[in-house]
């Protein structure tokens, strides 16, 4: 089978006008060669695509089944092309990047700096958003690639991993927790507690380590953000059960995180992307500049 690009196009072109004449109107091919290549591309496949009347043409069942793989190959190609000519990115071009609060505050300053002393004609837009809608902004394109940590599922997303995070506590530097190398979860028996919401993947985590531990969760201060967690922390209200790369935003004078074990729960941390379409060089390049930052953040 010998069927060519330029027959495809003509194809797309009067399927979208309905007429031979209107599409050699908007095409670079005068309509005997729109007709010709049509006629080619229905002897290649061997079914007629087009019902031609005197006034119109109309696509036949076969003809619009063709149609979606048709625009489909032009769309694949179309990507292919972009991402040819995105090889200069290395040196000029553009990323967008979704993630949560904490992590666009922590690690993606450090890495984008680090970024750009190699690569400083590529720009880095920083969406920082929940974690919902980093995925949402990277299904519609908004933002090219999301970083976090995200729910199993979504075929719509790939996932690369980047490093494993692992739940700590994190308690005033003056408590008894801070003498030791590591805490076990049953050790927070009858400790105030400072907790993400309901809702919160850290939360959700921190549930189970509890729940394995037949340790009872009840938390005294109940908040939606990290940030505001160790605040609470540092002001001796109580200990946190965080995330590793909290460890960034507290102060080690006020705050100290320490391990926790029996049993140690953690999480991915990943760089997500649109499925079935393959990165921009320039991600690819900054991509191990973002896993050393992630990486560096583990004690």
């Amino acid at each position: 089978m010998r069927i060519t690009l330029k027959q495809i196009e003509a194809f797309l072109a009067v399927a979208e006008s309905g007429s031979f004449s209107r599409a050699a109107a908007v095409s670079v091919y005068a309509q005997p060669a729109l007709s010709q290549a049509v006629k080619e591309l229905e002897g290649e496949l061997g079914v007629r695509l087009f019902d031609r009347t005197t006034r119109r043409v109309e696509l036949t069942d076969a003809g619009r089944e063709f149609r979606a793989s048709a625009e489909k190959i032009f769309d694949d190609l179309d990507h292919a092309v972009q991402n040819v000519h995105a090889l200069a990115e290395r040196r000029r071009g553009r990323i967008r990047i979704a993630a949560p609060p904490l992590l666009a505050a922590v690690v993606l300053p450090q890495a984008i700096a680090a970024f750009r002393r190699d690569h400083p004609g590529v720009s880095v837009d920083l969406i920082d958003v929940g974690t919902d809608e980093i995925v949402e902004s990277v299904r519609t394109g908004r933002a090219e690639c999301g970083l976090g940590t995200f729910p199993p599922g979504g075929d719509e997303i790939e996932r690369l991993p980047l490093a494993r995070d692992e739940l700590m506590l994190f308690c005033p530097s003056g408590s008894g927790f801070a003498e030791h190398r590591s805490v076990s979860w049953n050790a927070l028996a009858g400790e105030t507690l400072v907790t993400l919401t309901r809702g919160s993947g850290i939360r959700l985590l921190a549930e189970v380590g509890f729940e394995a531990a037949g340790v009872e969760l009840a938390p005294s201060y109940e908040v939606a953000q990290v940030t505001t967690a160790l605040a609470l922390v540092e002001a001796g209200l109580g200990v946190a059960v965080l995330p590793t790369y909290a460890l960034a935003a507290a102060r080690p004078e006020k705050v100290v995180g320490r391990p926790l074990t029996s049993p140690t729960i953690g999480r991915e941390i990943h760089l997500i992307h649109q499925s079935g379409r393959s990165i921009s060089p320039a991600i690819a390049a900054f991509t191990p500049v973002l896993r050393r930052t992630v990486q560096a953040l583990k004690p």
